[in-house]
């Protein structure tokens, strides 16, 4: 149980913001998360606003907020001195002024917020303006526009307008990775990988959140061939990193939600574990499973909202992991859907036919047996887009290893996973 921040029974009555002595705090309503509740204030892309949410209530990855009961942001209380936001909080530095002016204003224009800080001497001060990077905010920011810029992109002049700019923008997919060096640049995937070219715009109009699989703390199942292991958790974020890269060459809009920022594609047959992985917006993963999973799902479900109030409809979530069976059990990609997710059946289903004809064509006579199958999975159940669950192959089989170890083949995998989204 949540331990809210309480205040005088008449300030209960109210449902919009109210003041306390350092902390902004507000009202849990129906469908709130921690994720969707901080993204509501334009909080949720920093990862420090976040661990700061939670540690000042005291909640853990997976607590649930309460309807009705107040909870404390991540956003101190100034009362504007009617001469400067500097001097107000004594701060002479003129971006940061300007960062504080355009989210008070923007909560304003959002209808958060009743009157203009200079009317009501009410300022509002964002945890993550002093306490999380400067570059991770801008370039998540700027990505959007960035995008867009073509091959003229990289001039001074361009940089700094779009830093101008940068907190009117909302983040959107793949956050912080893109370069000014030129069109179409994602350091997410590593030096070799970054530039990804649009072939065409097949995908235009679709968004797409990729789950890979464990992460963190939790390698998931770990198969071994000789003296190396091989940890589930890194093979399926190299499928899950080439598939986002396939979706952008062909203009959808992929989010990997968990994020390895030094790794990027690795053309390596044995893949070295660790631990740094975070997920979206920059939080790190917590220890406790049922926490990761909350973590996940809640993070997909606050950005399937947002979309979805663009107007966008055709979201599909992506899970990518590497099943453990009996070392002697040699099994085919299969794919799980969620109960009553007709549309997540047929893309199922649509992927199941590309992996078997491609089968029949490089393997003639082979055979193909993976299957599509209804689960009640964590994943499945709780994300609100239509969602598959994809398991790639058996680690521990001495033959199913072979399609994730070999880089070529784990290319392919991302690769007629596309063409079954496409088709």
């Amino acid at each position: 149980m949540p331990l809210p921040f309480r205040l005088l029974p008449l300030l209960l009555l109210l449902t919009g913001p109210v003041l306390s002595a350092q902390q902004l705090t507000v009202e849990a309503r129906r469908g709130d998360g921690i994720y969707s509740l901080l993204r509501r204030y334009d909080l949720v892309a920093h990862g420090c606003n976040i661990d700061e949410f939670k540690r000042l209530n005291r909640l853990t990855s997976n607590s649930k907020l309460m309807v009705g009961d107040r909870y404390a942001l991540p956003v101190e209380i100034f009362t504007y001195d009617g001469t400067s936001i500097r001097t107000t909080t004594g701060n002479d530095d003129w971006d940061r002024a300007v960062a504080i002016k355009e989210y008070n204003e923007q909560l304003l224009s959002a209808g958060l917020r009743d009157r203009d800080y200079r009317k009501d001497r009410v300022l509002y001060l964002p945890y993550h303006i002093d306490h999380c990077s400067f570059s991770a905010s801008v370039a998540a920011a700027l990505q959007p526009e960035i995008v867009n810029l073509g091959e003229n992109a990289g001039s001074q002049e361009e940089i700094d307008r779009l830093k101008d700019r940068a907190a009117e923008r909302d983040p959107i997919a793949v956050p912080d990775q893109v370069t000014l060096a030129g069109p179409r640049t994602f350091r997410i995937f590593g030096p070799k990988y970054a530039e990804v070219p649009l072939i065409d715009r097949e995908l235009a109009g679709r968004i797409f959140y990729i789950v890979s699989g464990h992460g963190g703390p939790d390698p998931g199942a770990v198969g071994r061939r000789g003296n190396h292991q091989l940890p589930e958790d890194e093979y399926a974020y190299d499928v899950a990193l080439r598939l986002c890269r396939n979706i952008l060459e062909h203009g959808g809009t992929p989010y990997m939600i968990v994020r390895d920022e030094n790794d990027g594609i690795r053309d390596d047959n044995y893949l070295k574990p660790d631990k740094d992985e975070t997920v979206w917006g920059g939080a790190s993963l917590p220890r406790n499973q049922k926490a990761r999973l909350f973590q996940r799902s809640d993070i997909v479900n606050a950005l399937y909202e947002e979309n979805l109030a663009k107007g966008i409809t055709d979201q599909t979530m992506i899970a990518i992991h590497v099943d453990s069976r009996h070392r002697g059990q040699r099994i085919d990609v299969f794919l799980y859907y969620g109960e009553g997710d007709l549309v997540g059946e047929k893309t199922a289903q649509r992927i199941q036919r590309t992996f078997a004809g491609k089968y029949e064509q490089y393997r003639p006579g082979r055979g193909y047996e993976g299957s599509v199958t209804e689960r009640d999975l964590h994943m499945l159940r709780e994300t609100k887009p239509s969602s598959i669950y994809i398991e790639l192959a058996n680690i521990a089989n001495a033959s199913d290893q072979h399609r994730i170890i070999n880089p070529q083949n784990r290319q392919l995998l991302a690769d007629w996973l596309l063409l079954g989204l496409i088709e």
